[in-house]
């Protein structure tokens, strides 16, 4: 058997070049808007925390953006907590509220399905984080045909 004669690694140290970047850092032109559709459990993946961090982003290069909860998405927008609301029992438990909120903060808006919430989560408007608007289900098709009326950047996520 090889014998392997490396140092082992530390902390601090570097595995991949994280400074180059291949494509040009896109900003948006004034006026235009992105559009980041959830339709994913919380909790269930990594995906709901990766693209509330994808819309913060896009805000911060300038599109006028707007996160759709609909579905089992409505499940990233509900207060949470224990023993009491927002606790935090674990490193992490509030991370999809923390990202929210600091997305809203930043000029985000966030909108969440009533239908979802509550006949398929059997929670109220009272059950939302603070700043997220609550639509109707007739909503959702339409805040979706605004933004692709103006040419807006989606991205729409399904997981189930």
């Amino acid at each position: 058997m090889p014998k392997i004669d490396l140092p082992a690694h530390k902390t601090g140290d570097f595995f991949v070049d994280y400074e180059e970047k291949v494509f040009p850092d896109v900003k948006a032109e004034p006026g235009e808007k992105a559009l980041v559709t959830f339709h994913t459990v919380a909790f269930e993946g990594s995906i709901g925390l990766v693209n509330i961090l994808q819309a913060i982003r896009l805000q911060r290069k300038g599109f006028e953006t707007s996160i759709l909860l609909y579905g089992p998405g409505v499940t990233l927008g509900i207060q949470r907590g224990f023993p009491k609301l927002g606790d935090e029992p674990f490193p992490g438990a509030q991370n999809f509220a923390n990202q929210l909120k600091r997305f809203m903060d930043e000029g985000g808006k966030v909108y969440a399905c009533r239908f979802a919430l509550q006949m398929l989560y059997g929670h109220g408007e009272p059950s939302l984080i603070e700043g997220i608007t609550p639509i109707s289900p007739l909503d959702v098709l339409d805040l979706t045909l605004i933004h692709k009326k103006a040419n807006a950047v989606i991205v729409d996520t399904w997981t189930l």
